[in-house]
């Protein structure tokens, strides 16, 4: 199982410059948690035990209104790292974490965690670095919630799925997307209105849908809807 380990951490930017040695003392220090798709990893609140690897599947970041309205953070994916942060302010985690889909995850205690900081500085920069990225990915969030609207916040999340999954056709793109539910949780709004506006795009000749199938039929359009004012 130490192998295994040992393959995924050497790709985990945090612990690029490590040897083969110190992957493998890392590896040992380190515990395999199975989740269920929709799992929750663990609440906003919750005292910090420690940090996470995404070994396989994917992690979901997001903090939920008192209302029980849910706003998506961030997707982190295999190689991903969770947690880091208040692994060193002592705070508790400041957002939920669930598995999207069925997901393995590496747990490494905030104590080992600071001790090899500690023994490799470098780490400890790149902490910084991964942490400066999350920072700015956040602070673009706020930006996109406060100056846009709906319709150019989902127009943005298609062309991003778009990049990412975009299987050409002989018309356009084809792309899978959440639920409306979630989609709403990306995006800041309510399904309904995500509902409404997908279908405009339809009705307007954009895009072609098929229940969670969506065929991008005039990317430029969309594109033109993230300038509008």
């Amino acid at each position: 199982m130490t192998k295994s380990l040992m393959d995924t951490l050497g790709k985990v930017a945090l612990f690029g410059d490590l040897t083969e040695a110190e992957l493998e003392a890392l590896a040992r220090r380190m515990s395999r948690r199975p989740l269920l798709g929709g799992e929750l990893l663990f609440a906003e609140g919750d005292p910090c035990q420690g940090f996470f690897v995404v070994e396989s599947g994917a992690l979901r970041i997001f903090k939920t209104s008192p209302s029980g309205r849910e706003q998506v953070l961030t997707i982190e994916r295999t190689g991903g790292i969770v947690a880091e942060l208040p692994v060193f302010d002592d705070g508790p985690y400041p957002a939920s974490c669930s598995a999207v889909v069925e997901t393995s995850v590496l747990f490494l205690s905030k104590v080992e965690f600071r001790e090899l900081c500690i023994e490799h500085p470098t780490v400890t920069l790149k902490v910084l670095k991964a942490t400066g990225k999350r920072l700015r990915r956040l602070v673009a969030l706020i930006e996109e919630l406060s100056f846009t609207t709906v319709r150019q916040r989902l127009a943005g999340l298609l062309l991003r799925i778009a990049d990412k999954e975009g299987v050409p056709t002989g018309d356009g793109l084809e792309i899978t997307i959440p639920a409306n539910q979630e989609i709403g949780a990306h995006i800041g709004t309510v399904r309904e209105l995500v509902s409404r506006n997908l279908s405009r795009f339809q009705s307007e000749g954009m895009i072609r849908m098929d229940g969670k199938q969506v065929v991008i039929l005039e990317r430029k359009r969309l594109e033109e809807e993230l300038q509008s004012d």
